[in-house]
């Protein structure tokens, strides 16, 4: 007994220090992550996008290798960040890739792949009415108007199909504003402030866009504020009078 005894006290040691390299250094690197997603959070709500942006990239390099499914619910957030950052270049790279990424895996929870489309049509959309903005051709800016319209027709149709009717009109309110983004005329565009996605929405919960109680998460034919330089600002392409 006395032998096994030592033994036992002799192999404790190794047995913390297996737990050290082996599940404890994940365990630490998610506690890291989490810590880094809520100061995303806290970012958001103090209209801070850019700090959030720099909190998800934390919380990516934190996660264990093996946490693919969460890596990628990471660059959906931060990608949404991104764009309310309006660094829309870095939002449409790494949101387009994590598409690809997801339509390319069968196993892709289906809801994941359905915000990551949504969250690149709402880059698409940003980076087409900039484009417009400043005066580029139609072959610039149509590629982008174009994907987000296919994109919000096929989501819609998808939310018909599963009877999620919020999802359907959430998606045929992004398609209308799309549309009308493309028939603008210029002078049109000139005259309208450029609306911003929300900074405050929070993986799809925000009160400051429509004046609703949290729910989906606002779109660009939601954000509805009278002031251009506000976290939502900017009336929609529907909202123009055309």
């Amino acid at each position: 007994m006395k032998i096994v005894s030592v033994l036992i006290w002799m192999l404790l040691p190794l047995g913390a220090l297996a737990w050290h390299f082996g599940p404890g250094v994940d365990g630490r690197a998610r506690d890291r992550a989490a810590a880094a997603v809520a100061r995303a959070e806290q970012a958001l709500a103090a209209d801070d996008c850019h700090a959030a942006v720099s909190a998800y990239s934390a919380a990516l390099e934190s996660l264990p290798a093996g946490d693919v499914a969460v890596a990628r619910r990471l660059r959906i957030e931060r990608g949404k960040a991104r764009i309310a950052a309006s660094d829309l270049a870095e939002a449409s790279r790494d949101l387009g890739s994590l598409v690809d990424e997801l339509e390319g895996d069968p196993t892709a929870d289906r809801a994941l792949v359905d915000d990551a489309q949504d969250a690149l049509a709402t880059s698409d959309f940003f980076v087409a009415w900039l484009k417009r903005l400043e005066g580029y051709g139609r072959d610039d800016w149509e590629p982008h108007t174009e994907s987000a319209r296919q994109t919000w027709r096929r989501l819609a149709e998808q939310a018909e199909a599963d009877g999620d009717a919020t999802s359907r009109e959430g998606h045929e309110h992004n398609l209308e504003a799309v549309v009308r983004l493309a028939r603008m005329e210029p002078d049109e565009l000139q005259g309208l402030p450029i609306p911003k996605e929300c900074a405050n929405c929070k993986g799809g919960q925000c009160r400051n866009c429509n004046g609703k109680k949290p729910g989906r998460r606002p779109t660009p034919s939601q954000n509805r504020s009278k002031d251009a330089r506000g976290a939502s600002s900017g009336p929609p392409p529907d909202d123009s009078g055309s």
